[in-house]
């Protein structure tokens, strides 16, 4: 089985790449969205995915507890493709914000973080099926100016660092251009 990760920045072609390579490899794919829609924007951003998927995919809508949906939904999907996990550690994260929502538990937030992460581990350890996961690279730019981007930044990148770990493949997309960094 083989495990990919692809990250780049927004709009930097992570999602097309791996859903090519999915698509490509002839097996049936279990597509593991983390989306949630908060507003009509996001409702039409995540319209656009869908319709971009092939008819034969089975759609997992899982913001939260990916790895534990993931084993009660494989079936006889042999590749899983994940998008995205940045939409996944801000969905961990946004249950310990403050009610103001500029302030944020950091320990909470690291915990829940965490729990998802060594959950999708373990789902790439066990399941017997090819994963692909997709993430923003967000330690590129500035120092966010506020606690709460600061957090998450920070999250993001841990988490990121625990992936590209343990898969067997990274890819750094640069304007739909995959750079092949792991191995």
């Amino acid at each position: 089985m083989t495990t990919v990760m692809v990250t780049g920045g927004a709009r930097s072609g992570k999602s097309s790449y791996a859903q090519d390579y999915a698509a490509r490899s002839g097996k049936p794919v279990l597509f593991a969205a983390t989306a949630e829609v908060g507003d009509d924007e996001m409702r039409r951003r995540i319209e656009a995915h869908r319709k971009s998927r092939p008819a034969g995919w089975r759609t997992l809508e899982a913001p939260k507890d990916v790895g534990r949906r993931i084993r009660e939904e494989i079936s006889d999907s042999k590749l899983v493709l994940i998008d995205c996990m940045t939409l996944l550690v801000s969905n961990a994260i946004g249950s310990f914000l403050s009610a103001d929502g500029i302030d944020i538990d950091e320990q909470k937030a690291e915990a829940a973080v965490m729990q998802e992460i060594d959950g999708l581990i373990g789902c790439l350890r066990t399941i017997k099926a090819d994963f692909l996961i997709v993430t923003n690279e967000v330690g590129l730019g500035l120092v966010p100016d506020n606690k709460l981007g600061r957090v998450y930044r920070d999250l993001l990148g841990k988490a990121n660092q625990m992936l590209a770990q343990e898969v067997d493949e990274v890819y750094f997309m640069i304007s739909g251009l995959p750079i092949k960094v792991k191995p």
